[in-house]
């Protein structure tokens, strides 16, 4: 009886172990993997459409196998084992169901369903109503136990928005925009695109997105939501930016930029513009330096310079916004005189207030800045015009082209060509700025179209009425001439002229030649006459210098002379006397006396007539000289100068009666 019972045992257990390997009865699943079931026998066929079998029915099961030892009836069933799903921190699993309900008409990716443990439980899918097809759901980093039968799962990289940069979205299923719309309207819920199915049951619409991605990463489902980095708006130092709106209301025709709205914080909440009645195109408000998360399907930001008014300088506004000026007050009126077009604030036309000096974050589409310099500008007709008047430096930056032109040309009354240099400084009061912008346009304008015509022809007209060295000896009373025109003509723009310099005259070289040698004979004859009067000067210093030499000599002379006339007074008062004596003894004795005095002052008389009082007075010291036996002069000393004079003759007298005397020799004539 134990025997039988052993064998009987023995065989069971010989049957079981014969179904557990033959039957594969038994399944080990390892940790990270999962059973794939497949029925093949005894069981319901699949309903029509399906192909994934639920439990009962013939065919690959929706249920899976966990890790772990399954009992299984043996032959009926087999198993395939497949690996678990790994979705990393990087990634996201997008997945496609190959069974269940078709779509919803008008759909292409399928509804969010509950209860099936993230797709694990492909029974619970599709008995919960799961639909076959593109999932709206995905699964986020982990570990799963998918049916690949039933389920397709595809991994992809997750969202990266770098920072910096803006993530913009384009949604491939929802409803269909609002007519006349570029941008879908904002939905909530979504959670930055991240939760489709909360998108699609609020209403969000297929097409580009308002609503845009800040910096970070994002498990959105790809299929559904297409995501394009594109930079953010980035305004640096000193720049501003200006913004476009492709959307909103349209514009005014009479509005060149859209009016302000407020709530869209900087533009980057383009929903909350449009819900503020924003315009689309060229928009008031602009961006200070910083980082937008700007959608650049709505909005263009262009970056532009800020208007920097300089030292020396003011910026007149002319204002592309406001109020038209028909519209003003008359206290807002200006006074009679000035320009109609200039405005106080808030209305559109040139600003009547000035921006002075500084930094200024400026919409140059609402405004336009005419940068005027309020210090001494310099207009030059220079010699060195010609290849440095495409920029040369200056107080205010860098000179337009139009300060500094070629010296003028002009033609003078006897056909002469002359090159004149000419400076024109001129100034702008801050207050006249205005003014100046609203009759010109610019300080270029001024320059160009004002200035310039006007000193060439002021000059042409002025040289042509005089000969060309007129023209040039009459410098300063031509460059008074041309300031006080061009004083009186910059006036009717506002413009003060501080000065109109001549800085130099260029006659043609043949008549400065002529003229040249022309000044030169002058010169040389006037030299030639200083010469005559220093020979002159000279004659006299030299006689100056004998009469100086001789002055002793023209003493004892002048003292001999004083004898000689002494002498004769002297000798006609005997005379006289004794012609009284003789009167007084005899009348012929007394004429005889008288006779002989007379004759005697007579010879004394053509002595002087014939040498001269000083000659004959040198005689007379001479002989006193010789009769004292002195000697006081060279041996022979014999000058003149070749005339022939009585002087000359009376020298060589002298020369030869003071040889004589020392000598004891006759007179020898010497005339040198």
């Amino acid at each position: 009886m134990l025997l039988v019972l052993f064998i009987v045992l023995a065989a069971s257990i010989a049957v079981f172990l014969f179904l557990v390997v033959a039957g594969r009865m038994l399944v080990n699943v390892g940790g990270d993997e999962v059973g794939l079931i497949e029925r093949r026998f005894f069981g319901n066929n699949l309903p029509e459409g399906r192909v994934i079998a639920m439990r009962g029915e013939i065919g690959i099961q929706a249920r899976v196998l966990p890790p772990g030892l399954h009992l299984l009836f043996p032959f009926l069933y087999t198993v395939r084992k497949d690996r678990m799903i790994l979705v990393s921190d990087e990634e996201v699993a997008i997945l496609e169901a190959i069974d269940g309900r078709p779509l919803d008409p008008g759909r292409i990716f399928a509804r969010h369903v509950e209860g099936h443990d993230t797709y694990q439980d492909g029974e619970a899918f599709l008995r919960n109503g799961g639909q076959k097809g593109p999932q709206i759901d995905i699964l986020p980093p982990g570990k799963y136990r998918l049916n690949t039968y039933l389920f397709r799962v595809r991994l992809v990289a997750a969202i990266r928005v770098p920072a910096g940069t803006v993530g913009v979205v384009i949604a491939h299923d929802g409803e269909p925009m609002a007519a006349a719309r570029l941008l879908a309207r904002k939905t909530a819920g979504h959670t930055a695109f991240q939760n489709g199915e909360a998108f699609l049951e609020n209403g969000g619409q297929r097409g580009p997105q308002i609503e845009v991605i800040l910096p970070g990463q994002y498990r959105i489902n790809s299929d559904l939501f297409a995501v394009t980095v594109e930079p953010a708006a980035i305004v640096k130092a000193n720049q501003v930016g200006l913004v476009t709106a492709r959307d909103g209301n349209p514009l005014p025709e009479t509005e060149l930029v859209a009016r302000t709205v407020t709530g869209h914080n900087d533009f980057q909440d383009a929903s909350a513009f449009l819900e503020s009645g924003g315009q689309r195109g060229p928009q008031f408000d602009l961006l200070k330096p910083g980082t937008y998360y700007v959608n650049p399907l709505m909005f263009e930001v262009t970056l532009d310079k800020v208007a920097v008014v300089e030292r020396g300088e003011v910026a007149v506004l002319v204002s592309n916004v406001g109020a038209e000026p028909e519209r003003m007050t008359p206290d807002e009126r200006l006074t009679t005189g000035e320009e109609r077009y200039v405005v106080p604030a808030g209305y559109r036309g040139i600003q009547r207030e000035v921006a002075g000096p500084g930094v200024y974050y400026l919409n140059r589409w609402a405004y336009i800045a005419y940068i005027v310099p309020t210090t001494n500008l310099t207009i030059d007709w220079a010699v060195e015009a010609g290849l440095e008047s495409e920029a040369a430096p200056t107080a205010a930056g860098t000179i337009s082209r139009a300060q500094l032109f070629n010296p003028l040309s002009v033609i003078s009354r006897d056909g002469f060509e002359m090159s004149v240099s000419v400076k024109v400084v001129i100034r702008v009061r801050p207050d006249q700025a205005p003014l100046m912008v609203a009759k010109i346009g610019s300080i270029e304008n001024l320059i160009d179209h004002v200035i310039h015509p006007m000193i060439d022809s002021s000059f042409r007209n002025q040289a042509s009425s005089s000969a060309a060295m007129n023209f040039m000896q009459d410098r300063a009373e031509e460059q008074a001439k041309a300031e006080e025109r061009a004083r009186d003509e910059l006036e009717k723009y506002h413009v003060e002229c501080v000065s109109v310099l001549i800085s130099q005259i260029v006659l043609p070289q043949e008549l400065m030649s002529i003229h040249t040698r022309r000044v030169i004979a002058a010169q040389q004859q006037e030299m030639f006459i200083e010469q005559q009067k220093a020979e002159k000067e000279r004659i006299g210093t030299e006689n100056t210098r004998a009469q100086a030499d001789q002055q002793i000599n023209l003493v004892s002379a002048q003292i001999g002379v004083q004898v000689a006339e002494q002498t004769r007074q002297k000798t006609i008062i005997e005379a006289e006397g004794r012609a009284r004596a003789v009167e007084l003894t005899g009348a012929a004795e007394g004429q005889r006396i008288l006779a002989v005095g007379a004759a005697t002052a007579e010879a004394y008389d053509k002595q002087v007539a014939a040498v001269g009082q000083g000659n004959l007075a040198g005689i007379e010291v001479a002989k006193a000289i010789a009769a004292a036996g002195l000697k006081i002069t060279p041996d022979v000393l014999v000058s003149g100068g070749g005339d022939g004079s009585s002087s000359n003759v009376f020298a060589a007298f002298m020369a030869q009666l003071l040889a004589q005397n020392a000598s004891g020799g006759a007179p020898e004539s010497k005339a040198g």
